[in-house]
């Protein structure tokens, strides 16, 4: 494939204008639901080829969650496409304020293999919401739903306006090297800088979802066995291959004994005595991850799980005690099913704690105490996160989804994906009934009009 002809023919095709109206993108929106609802099965078939999701799991994180996006940016767009007026100060009497949205161009959607439906077509549903064109790369490591993402896109719209390359990472830096109008990339750190490094060669805007270590806190007061469940619930879907996982725990001395109790209990409760055999837990994506993985089970003590099925590249849910932060679990995120626990007696040590790996894409606390919950929000810097749950922040498409400083930049979900997707133009509407001369040089009064304006 040429993709510098590819990157043309869409830049021509945004520029005669088709993208503009609310009636294409709405329309778009509608053959990009159809679209999904006619492959379903065929996705839930590739996730499973691939990852081992269970329909269920696939369901809940990726299908459902692209049709409730969908039906948000279709009930809303013609409100988001309105200019919006804003107030005009005194020095601008006469005149009418306004922001237009205006689509970026082209962008280029480079998407990974851990939910590859999802973190696909999210981020191209506010690209279509905002009326830009886009070039999909979908993840190699998910071989079977790249193929299925290029068929569904083929099917579903012509090349000059949507279209997926297929490949490796040279793929991807061929890519990179094309003159996008925005790029929004969502992956791990270390390629999130390749991609800022190689935006800024044409200075073009990216979005960067990444990830980091998230710390999940449980404080002495919290629910202990509502806490436990949704903690397994949160660090285990996917096995662990979430970005925004439960990546260690931090809590309270006095708990302890009893939360890994509920832990265990609850891992045992949602897959079983025997988890990595359990026919809808999902493996670990590749070789290279689950070595990688493997070798972490070697840091600290291994209070429950630790088997790892090389056949199947499996490892059971893994609690883990008596880590530090000098253990080699401890110094990037795990992105897989172990969950080291690290301790502490009072809650305002867990700001140190978390400086070890600061700016996380995900905070999770449990407690019932207002005054803490308010105190961590404030003095913690994290990209989003929960009160006494985990994850569930990302499944509200009211709220903005996105890192902060090494855990991402921009972000994105419902009408924030537009706005992500859209340049904010500012314009001044002067009227032309009359003029105010104190604004040009030659005025006798000019100087003394303009200090009791701006005083």
């Amino acid at each position: 494939m040429d993709i510098g002809h590819l990157v043309r023919q869409q830049k021509n095709m945004f520029a005669e204008g088709k993208t503009l109206t609310h009636m294409f993108r709405k329309h778009q929106l509608e053959k990009l639901k159809i679209a999904l609802k006619r492959y379903e099965s065929d996705i839930y078939e590739t996730l499973k080829k691939d990852l081992n999701k269970s329909e269920y799991e696939a369901f809940a994180s990726e299908i459902g969650f692209l049709y409730g996006e969908i039906d948000e940016a279709i009930k809303h767009l013609h409100s988001w496409m309105k200019p919006v007026k804003v107030k005009s100060p005194i020095s601008h009497s006469g005149a009418k304020s306004y922001i237009y949205k205006q689509p970026y161009g082209v962008a280029l959607i480079i998407s990974p293999w851990n939910y590859p439906i999802q973190l696909t077509f999210a981020p191209l549903i506010g690209a279509i919401a905002a009326g830009n064109c886009a070039i999909i790369k979908p993840s190699e490591l998910a071989p079977n739903v790249s193929r299925l993402i290029a068929d569904m896109v083929q099917n579903t719209y012509e090349p000059d306006y949507i279209a997926v390359v297929e490949g490796d990472k040279e793929i991807s830096q061929q890519l990179l090297e094309e003159h996008f109008d925005y790029i929004f990339f969502t992956g791990s750190v270390p390629v999130g800088k390749i991609v800022m490094e190689k935006a800024s060669k044409h200075l073009t805007p990216v979005t960067l979802e990444l990830g980091g270590k998230s710390p999940c806190i449980v404080n002495e007061d919290a629910k202990i066995p509502l806490a436990a469940r949704r903690i397994t619930w949160g660090k285990f879907l996917n096995a662990g291959q979430t970005c925004i996982a439960p990546d260690y725990l931090l809590v309270h001395e006095d708990v302890k004994v009893e939360l890994l109790k509920e832990l265990i209990a609850a891992i045992e409760s949602f897959y079983g005595k025997h988890p990595h055999r359990h026919p809808d837990f999902t493996r670990i994506v590749n070789r290279n991850h689950f070595e990688r993985l493997t070798e972490y089970l070697k840091n600290g003590e291994i209070v429950y799980g630790g088997i790892a099925d090389e056949k199947h590249l499996t490892i059971s849910p893994t609690i883990l005690d008596g880590v530090s932060w000098d253990d080699p679990i401890m110094q990037d995120e795990i992105f897989g099913p172990i969950l080291p626990v690290l301790t502490f007696t009072q809650i305002e040590e867990v700001k140190k704690e978390i400086a070890h790996a600061p700016n996380p894409l995900a905070l999770y606390l449990f407690t019932e105490n207002e005054q803490t919950q308010e105190w961590a929000i404030d003095n913690i810097s994290f990209g989003g996160g929960c009160i006494n749950d985990t994850l569930m922040h990302i499944a509200n498409p009211n709220l903005p989804m996105g890192g902060i400083g090494s855990s991402g930049v921009g972000q994105y979900h419902g009408k924030a994906s537009f706005d992500t997707f859209s340049h904010q133009k500012s314009i001044v509407k002067q009227t032309t009934k009359f003029d105010l001369s104190f604004r040009y040089p030659n005025s006798k009064i000019g100087l003394k009009i303009l200090r009791k304006i701006f005083k």
